[in-house]
């Protein structure tokens, strides 16, 4: 097992390219940039057998994401192991992550439990743009950045600082903030951080109405209403996954919190 560097990159790629993964390299750059990736060596000598990245978040959270094993060496107890290392360089942290249903049991035995559920939404948004919200400028960033850790309760900081050099748009409003980011030939909202749904709507729909197109949105299923009105529009095709969480319960207020970051980083 070691920490892996930005010289592993294609050997990530094809990793989850053999689990039927997208490439994701935009994400990847991203995660090299401010997490811990960690992998193990293929012991035939091709590429990775299995990797992981852990992103911290302050000295008190931090999330486990990018969680791969190489097919040829599923069921051979690697993946755990490498979860188990992740785990001890996490220490004390509150740790997070997203679960498919195949990996859930695995985390389960880990001490993760499940708090939520999120799932994947696409489609082309069908709207109007709703007057409310503006192109973010590096002028904003403080005021982000302070309304991010107070709806968070977390060190966000360190994957924010880059939403104008890793994002394509950055939006603001009154007591709120979204962004739109490229991940292959998807466009991804998120985060949205709103002070209520009005809010949330208008950032999320100016948003996907610049992006043009299809885009993806990570709805925490708690916010129904939100869901629905997504629907209304054109935003559908779900696709579950566990929102899992190990140590104490997480701080924040999830009622602002609209849509994540990615499903990488909570």
């Amino acid at each position: 097992m070691r920490r892996l560097t930005i010289h592993d990159l294609d050997d990530c790629i094809r990793l989850a390219k053999d689990r039927d993964w997208p490439p994701e390299e935009h994400k990847w750059r991203l995660l090299f940039e401010i997490g811990e990736p960690y992998g193990i060596d293929a012991p035939d000598g091709d590429g990775l057998a299995a990797c992981n990245v852990l992103t911290p978040y302050g000295d008190g959270h931090a999330v486990i994401s990018m969680v791969l094993t190489a097919s040829r060496y599923s069921r051979q107890g690697l993946g755990r192991a490498l979860m188990r290392h992740v785990l001890d360089q996490a220490g004390d942290r509150t740790v997070f992550l997203h679960a498919t249903g195949q990996g859930r049991p695995l985390y389960e035995q880990l001490g993760f439990r499940a708090v939520g559920r999120v799932a994947k939404h696409t489609g082309v948004f069908a709207g109007e743009p709703s007057g409310l919200t503006r192109p973010a400028t590096e002028a904003d960033l403080d005021a982000i950045l302070a309304l991010d850790a107070e709806v968070f309760g977390m060190d966000r900081s360190a994957a924010l600082r880059r939403m104008f050099t890793f994002g394509e748009r950055v939006r603001v409003a009154a007591g709120g903030f979204g962004q739109c980011w490229r991940n292959d030939d998807d466009a991804v909202i998120g985060p949205v951080v709103a002070g209520d749904e009005a809010t949330a709507r208008a950032l999320i729909g100016d948003l996907a109405l610049d992006a043009g197109g299809e885009v993806r949105m990570d709805f925490d299923l708690a916010h129904e209403s939100m869901i629905r009105w997504a629907g209304e529009h054109g935003i559908g095709r779900p696709w579950e996954v566990a929102f899992m969480v190990r140590g104490d319960d997480l701080p924040g207020d999830r009622s602002r919190q609209f849509l994540p970051f990615m499903q990488a980083l909570g």
